[in-house]
């Protein structure tokens, strides 16, 4: 299981320790990353997604995940999270239409 966040793509990152004599030592920046089960309310089903504690909060302010999904950069999701972006796309054209 990838170290990655499902909808925003962030992953770890890389940087130093630092001590006090200034000696600088190799060390990596993992994202916090939450399971959380997000509702649709286009397609009126949950998904479970991993996804950061930034990324939870940006939801909310957005207005949730449907929102989010078709705002989002296809290069920044991930093959799931691309897969449920595609089916909100086509329920709201569907709903545009009739």
């Amino acid at each position: 299981m990838s170290r990655r966040c499902e909808l925003s793509g962030v992953g770890p990152m890389v940087g130093h320790n630092v001590s006090h004599s200034n000696v600088k030592t190799k060390r990596r920046f993992l994202p916090a990353l939450a399971p959380v089960s997000l509702q649709s309310d286009a397609l009126g089903q949950t998904f479970k997604l991993r996804i950061t504690n930034a990324v939870l909060r940006t939801l909310d302010f957005k207005g949730g995940l449907d929102a989010y999904l078709v705002k989002a950069r296809d290069e920044d999701l991930s093959p799931r999270a691309l897969k449920i972006k595609r089916q909100v796309k086509a329920k709201l054209a569907d709903k545009a239409v009739a």
